[in-house]
This record gives C-alpha cells, structure tokens and sequence, in this order.
C-alpha cells in the first residue's frame, strides 16, 4: 500500500496574470507532501470552462484523492486538520 498523497490543482496562469491564490494553493499542498498534479487554466476560455463544468465561481480548485476541497482558504482548512 502507497502512502503517497496525491492532488489536482487547476489553477488560472493568463499571459498577463498569473492568480495568486493558485500560487499559494501550490506552496501549501507540496509543503503539506502532496505530490500535485498542476492543471495550468491558461486562457479566459479555458478558466470559464472549467468553471461551468465544476460549478464553481472561482479557481483554484483543489482536489485531494479524487473528492474537490474547494479553493486555496477552503485547502488551509483541510490542511489545517
């Protein structure tokens, strides 16, 4: 048995912004162990899609082994546990 953790982090990098809260979800989830598979949103197109396919209003989206945890102050909680 693994005792790897894994995470998807979708997170919004524009050619003229990159979103700080992806950048800290990143930070928290390698500091915390994760092994993190980084999905970079990289236009408004891709950013809205997802965001309709989800449900959410808002990126970065977290999810851990599969279940979404929410965004980065959603992910400080479950981490915080």
């Amino acid at each position: 048995m693994s005792d790897r953790r894994t995470a998807q982090l979708y997170r919004m990098i524009l050619p003229d912004h990159t979103c700080p809260f992806g950048v800290r979800a990143k930070e928290l989830l390698e500091s915390a162990g994760y092994e993190v598979d980084d999905q970079i949103l990289s236009s408004r197109e891709e950013v809205d899609a997802f965001k309709e396919k989800h449900g959410v209003e808002k990126t970065p989206q977290v999810f851990v082994e599969g279940e979404r945890i929410g965004g980065s102050e959603e992910l400080e909680q479950y981490l915080s546990r």
